[in-house]
């Protein structure tokens, strides 16, 4: 699906990523984890080009994402950053429309398809009764699920989020990692960085831990622990317990 080539890049002049190579398979959750400073959030912004890629390439599904036009990656790569600068003063619905300008024309009008496409993703994130309301009145949390809804408007089958449960309560958290296990039973393929290990551990497929800007290990979650790189990486010993619910990690 997704493919880092020996990829390195820069950030002002200054070098942050080197020789990264990730293989992120369709279909599947893949968490990037690492302490503070890592390049997790670097490792991403390759994607939308906020870091630039001075050598190496990118592939999805075979093509050269990096030689693409904006418009075409759009299509390709729906991406939700950790941070925004500025909150948009729009109504909630006209914001989550703006997912679909990649497919618009000149006149950016929306049809009925794009429309329902609209619709589906706020019913989806469960943010429909605020579509009236302006986006920077809103909760923290609230706002977070309707940019998400933006993403999920831009209908791409690749989804790149950066730190998707900032903002949100430990119950919006646990709504937030539901809708990404449904995304994943719908076959989307979902690339994002968390800092909360024990979500990583329980939602993820593969877990990416980078180190000192590059990548310490790959694996599936049991790989990972069972080589003690998450001991190694975050200087943390796990523990592990077991209820009717499921398995749940510890990090001491």
């Amino acid at each position: 699906m997704l493919d880092f080539k020996n990829v390195y890049a820069s950030l002002g002049g200054t070098q942050i990523l080197s020789d990264i190579c990730l293989h992120v398979k369709r279909g599947e959750i893949t968490t990037v984890i690492g302490p503070n400073g890592s390049g997790k959030t670097t490792l991403l912004q390759c994607l939308n080009g906020s870091t630039r890629v001075t050598s190496g390439e990118i592939f999805i599904d075979g093509r050269s994402f990096l030689s693409l036009p904006p418009k075409e990656r759009a299509k390709m790569v729906s991406f939700l950053p950790q941070v925004r600068t500025i909150i948009p003063s729009l109504p909630t619905h006209t914001l989550v429309e703006h997912g679909r300008f990649p497919y618009l024309g000149f006149s950016r009008r929306l049809d009925n398809r794009d429309r329902e496409i609209v619709k589906s993703a706020m019913d989806f994130s469960q943010v429909s009764e605020y579509s009236p309301q302006y986006t920077d009145t809103l909760s923290g949390g609230i706002r977070q699920r309707v940019f998400f809804s933006m993403v999920l408007a831009q209908d791409c089958s690749l989804l790149v989020l950066d730190e998707p449960t900032t903002y949100l309560d430990p119950a919006g958290q646990l709504y937030f990692l539901k809708m990404l296990d449904r995304l994943r039973t719908d076959g989307r393929t979902i690339l994002l960085v968390l800092h909360d290990l024990n979500q990583a551990f329980r939602i993820s497929d593969t877990l990416v831990v980078m180190s000192n800007r590059k990548i310490a290990a790959i694996g599936t979650p049991a790989e990972c622990r069972k080589q003690h790189v998450i001991e190694d990486v975050f200087s943390v010993k796990i523990k592990k317990f077991h209820d009717e619910d499921g398995e749940y990690y510890f990090f001491v």
